[in-house]
């Protein structure tokens, strides 16, 4: 009874750094101001008309229009979306809808009687309603198709009759710094819709943390100086011959910063966005632990932890009925390495494992519970079954 008495206030301090549980349904809250490098603010801001599967196109240069006969066919597939939440008045019996954000999104495939849209995931966090804004002055519902936290991505639907065109995919894999790029999107609210931004790629592969409710995550992402504002989110970023080659996601908003926004590339949104348009998902592999970084913990809570261990991940919560729960992993364990590879905060955990582990391996975590170094076998299982 001691020890448990003793051990509550470790318990309470590791449940306000746990960061979700991990391989569970991922959400990402509807944020504004996300904290994105060191020292700075970020801020996420927040072709044709057929049934031909959205593969990557090639294209040569005597196929590239003129920037603006580009933007005159382009801006037609690119909608704005409006996010309507739960609203809280007090002196209503009824909750009403509010308006709670607004965004960007991209018609890219129209198939039969239904036209898709990709959008980002923070656009469409926790709506009860998603409404549609066409080129046209149009409105209409739509309807979420899959959505994904962790890559900041969503498809949604709406009527074919409201889209009148879609655009392709562009190879983003093939993209230099100093390419001119577009940027075609909603900034601030759905007044200025279908604003045109023009810049170049300012870097490729940058690798950029974000913080989200579901923990930090390490995006891949492209560096663009054409300006991206809030409302931006979602929409395209597109090469001189009118392909979207990026979804605009990200900015850096700190005081003196100018032309810093990023893009996640066309590549990986192509598989992503495939995949939740079949599972409403993207399946990764599931542990069931909520983590905290070892440098959040105070030492005074790590009891008997060797002094030359300085990083690793804190098991702040966990599902007994979880693939880890069931492999023995407990509360105040601390990982510092997964198949042999060291992991110094739940950033690298996550990376390693959505990225080089798939649903069925077995992972072997090293661990420290206080003084002792051990391993434990963890079989993965997964994130869509276990939460359906």
């Amino acid at each position: 009874m001691e020890t448990e008495n003793r051990n509550k206030p470790v318990k309470r301090f590791l449940a306000t750094l746990g960061a979700g549980v991990i391989g569970s349904v991922l959400t990402l809250a509807v944020v504004v101001n996300t904290d994105l490098l060191q020292g700075g603010s970020a801020e996420v801001v927040p072709v044709t008309t057929d049934t031909v599967p959205y593969n990557v196109q090639q294209t040569s240069t005597k196929d590239i229009p003129s920037l603006s006969d580009m933007v005159e066919q382009s801006s037609g597939a690119i909608v704005g979306i409006v996010n309507y939440q739960k609203g809280n008045n007090p002196f209503s019996q009824q909750a009403e809808s509010t308006k709670s954000g607004s965004g960007s999104g991209v018609i890219y495939k129209i198939d039969g009687d239904k036209a898709f849209i990709v959008t980002n995931n923070h656009v469409i966090e926790g709506a009860e309603k998603l409404e549609v804004s066409l080129e046209s002055g149009e409105t209409t519902t739509a309807t979420l198709v899959g959505k994904d936290a962790l890559s900041d991505l969503a498809v949604l639907t709406i009527d074919a009759k409201y889209a009148d065109t879609s655009l392709e995919f562009g190879d983003s894999d093939k993209l230099r710094a100093g390419d001119d790029v577009i940027a075609i999107g909603n900034p601030l609210g759905l007044d200025f819709s279908g604003t045109v931004t023009q810049g170049i790629v300012s870097a490729v592969n940058r690798s950029i943390n974000v913080k989200t409710s579901a923990g930090e995550w390490e995006m891949n992402v492209i560096q663009t100086d054409a300006a991206i504002n809030p409302g931006n989110s979602g929409g395209a970023l597109l090469n001189a011959a009118g392909q979207v080659i990026g979804i605009n996601s990200l900015k850096i908003s700190e005081s003196g910063v100018e032309g810093l926004g990023f893009a996640i590339p066309s590549n990986e949104v192509i598989p992503l966005i495939e995949e939740m348009t079949t599972n409403g998902q993207v399946e990764r592999p599931y542990i069931g632990i909520g983590l905290a970084d070892l440098d959040q913990v105070p030492r005074t809570y790590l009891q008997g932890l060797p002094s030359e261990i300085k990083a690793g991940v804190v098991i702040a919560n966990i599902d007994p009925e979880s693939a880890a729960g069931k492999a023995g992993l407990d509360v105040e364990d601390i990982i510092t390495a997964i198949n042999g590879t060291e992991v110094k905060n739940s950033t690298e955990l996550r990376k390693f494992l959505y990225t080089n582990l798939a649903v069925g391996d077995k992972a072997t975590f090293t661990i420290y519970r206080g003084s002792e170094l051990k391993t434990v076998d963890v079989l993965l299982t997964s994130n869509v079954s276990t939460a359906n």
